[in-house]
């Protein structure tokens, strides 16, 4: 004998399926933001605050948190591919592969919002 759905079991059903598609299209987008912070952390750190807080080590290197009042943050996308390179000899040239390049930018934009208070 079939039992018909229950209007609740429809509802929960229905609940469960936006929920895992909410977290499916949020998820990548952490993960590359976290990634972009971890980058910034390994190869900028030493010299940028890449916080929302703390002042740059290196007095000359602007904090992460205020570069979006300079320019887009996006304008770098070609500079970080191709490899920076500045006009003072303590920065040191580097260069990201395309998918950490859209992570880093990704983390610079949650400075933007105030939303990378790690």
């Amino acid at each position: 004998m079939k039992h018909p759905a229950s209007p609740l079991r429809h509802h929960v059903a229905r609940g469960l399926v936006i929920l895992g598609t909410i977290c499916a299209a949020l998820t990548p987008a952490a993960a590359d933001q976290e990634q972009g912070r971890r980058l910034a952390q390994l190869y900028c750190a030493r010299c940028h605050s890449i916080d929302r807080v703390s002042p740059s080590p290196l007095r000359i290197a602007p904090p992460f948190r205020t570069l979006h009042e300079r320019y887009p943050v996006e304008m770098l996308q070609e500079s970080l591919a191709e490899g920076i390179v500045t006009g003072h000899p303590t920065m040191p040239q580097f260069s990201f592969e395309p998918d950490q390049v859209g992570d880093f930018i990704l983390f610079l934009k949650s400075l933007e919002r105030g939303q990378a208070d790690r």
